[in-house]
């Protein structure tokens, strides 16, 4: 692990802003690359305003060690700063966030334009004519027989909006660019304006299907500031609610994908399975995507003994019905000729992308939060992480079903004994002049909050990261060369949020 000072830190605990090196513009780029060089990985890049401007920071992970580092370097008000994202392709869009948010302009971005849809954006950008938003810099390709697909923002189903440009020979593509923002709703300066208790709504609104592991980032970060400790059985019930999450999202998935190759009788049995895992959910939170569960400091309510014994019995007929429709369809050829090959992501182009969840371990990479930065005192899953190489989107639905039987028996392990005490300490007052941050594994990927006090101890300033920021660009990466009528299918192996995106 590079360091940068004595201030390295593990998931769920909080730094004294004061304690975080601070360097100049250009070394602060300078020692983020390399350390990225090292292996590290940004998770965000964010501002804190400060008298006279901005203090710029880099949080880093260092998977191979598990713990967090930060660096910061000062800017002025509307200032700019050396691009890291001609080094570093993950952090581009963390930069064009940067500048729509506080105005600072990355020097030297191989392609600044806007991240969400605004009206006018700063940074010297063309400013609205007739009411109506800038013309957006699509990118062209030009030469004989190309031409120029728009698909959305407006699409034919119940969808979120999104807007996807391809530039086509034919029907290959030569290019996908994904336009995105639609779905911005200001939602973390919410979160910073809200009372403590109203928090916890506003952020499992963050991503529909992702309450539960936004819910747990939340919560890991408020315990860093305030520093209590979450009692055991609550921190065991809290694991089997984001398993869960992870398995509805993800037989959902697969049953989406076999839909989209025209394979019936899965794409017909996973809806039912996702909706008893669903209620299995409901059985164990009150509510069927996990909301209102996970508080700071423990749970809002235990379900009791009662109910995690049901849950284990629907558990168990879950398994061997999942395992028999993705064992038959994984055995069809007709499946398997539209998977294998299909929307291919190299390790190379997914490492420098800074993918993450499924979309990295299909191509390779190795990364999975709950084993390299657990929630405190949280074990690490038994099973090794689930890694296939070929990057396809048969290996981004083969890890699915994988997954799924390991977040299984990870669950029933824990309901077999489950632990006893009370289910929640009410926090303490948070701590001044900190940084906190708390990271959960979600069906994605890695879920990344970062929550800023000030000398009072409330927040000034608060980030969250959905994996969906970072995977999208390997979206538009698989359908280079491809067929645009896979577009469908690629799209739906990685399963991506929209409002994830924009938040």
């Amino acid at each position: 692990m590079t360091s940068f000072g004595p201030k390295s830190f593990p998931n769920g605990t909080a730094v004294p802003r004061a304690a975080v090196p601070s360097v100049a513009p250009r070394a602060f780029r300078d020692l983020v690359v390399a350390a990225c060089d090292a292996g590290a990985r940004v998770c965000e890049l964010f501002a804190v305003a400060e008298p006279g401007g901005f203090a710029l920071h880099a949080l880093m992970a260092h998977d191979d060690v598990g713990r967090l580092s930060l660096l910061s370097t000062r800017l002025a008000a509307g200032g700019s700063f050396p691009s890291l994202a001609a080094s570093l392709p993950a952090v581009q869009a963390m930069e064009r966030a940067l500048l729509e948010d506080h105005g600072l302009v990355p020097d030297g971005h191989p392609w600044l334009k806007a991240l969400r849809v605004h009206p006018e954006l700063p940074g010297g950008h063309a400013p609205a004519a007739a009411g109506r938003a800038p013309a957006h810099p699509f990118f062209q390709v030009e030469g004989p027989g190309i031409h120029e697909v728009a698909v959305g923002p407006v699409h034919a189903g119940v969808i979120e909006p999104g807007h996807f440009r391809f530039q086509c020979a034919g029907e290959t593509v030569h290019t996908l660019e994904i336009h995105l923002g639609y779905q911005h709703r200001g939602a973390l300066a919410r979160i910073v304006a809200a009372p403590a208790a109203h928090r916890p709504a506003i952020v499992e609104s963050l991503v529909g299907d992702g309450a539960v592991s936004h819910g747990l980032a939340h919560c890991a970060a408020v315990e860093g500031l305030t520093g209590c400790r979450v009692p055991d059985r609550a921190r065991a019930l809290r694991v089997v609610a984001l398993e869960l999450e992870r398995i509805s999202d993800h037989v959902g998935d697969f049953g989406a994908l076999c839909n989209d190759v025209g394979y019936l009788p899965a794409a017909s049995w996973c809806p039912r399975l996702r909706g008893d895992i669903q209620n299995a959910l409901g059985l164990l939170t009150g509510h069927r995507f996990g909301r209102g569960f996970a508080v700071p400091g423990g749970l809002a309510s235990d379900p009791g003994d009662a109910r995690l014994a049901e849950l284990d019995a629907v558990l168990a007929t879950f398994a061997r019905e999942f395992a028999d429709v993705a064992a038959l369809a994984l055995d069809a050829p007709s499946v398997l000729s539209r998977f294998e090959g299909t929307g291919t992501v190299r390790t190379q182009d997914a490492r420098a992308l800074g993918l993450l969840g499924i979309a990295a371990r299909a191509s390779g990479l190795d990364r999975d939060a709950r084993r390299d930065h657990p929630l405190p005192g949280d074990r690490a899953p038994a099973d090794p992480t689930v890694v296939l190489g070929s990057g396809d989107v048969a290996a981004r639905a083969r890890i699915r079903v994988l997954e799924i039987a390991q977040s299984v028996a990870r669950i029933r392990a824990i309901l077999a004994s489950p632990g006893d005490g009370p289910g929640r300490v009410v926090p303490g007052p948070a701590r001044p002049d900190a940084i906190a941050v708390g990271i959960a594994e979600g069906s994605r990927g890695q879920v990344t909050h970062v929550a800023v006090t000030g000398t009072d101890g409330e927040l000034v300033d608060y980030r969250a990261v959905d994996p969906s920021l970072l995977d999208w660009p390997g979206l538009a990466m698989a359908l280079r060369g491809q067929q645009i009528s896979d577009f469908p299918l690629c799209n739906k192996s990685f399963d991506l949020s929209y409002a994830g995106h924009d938040l």
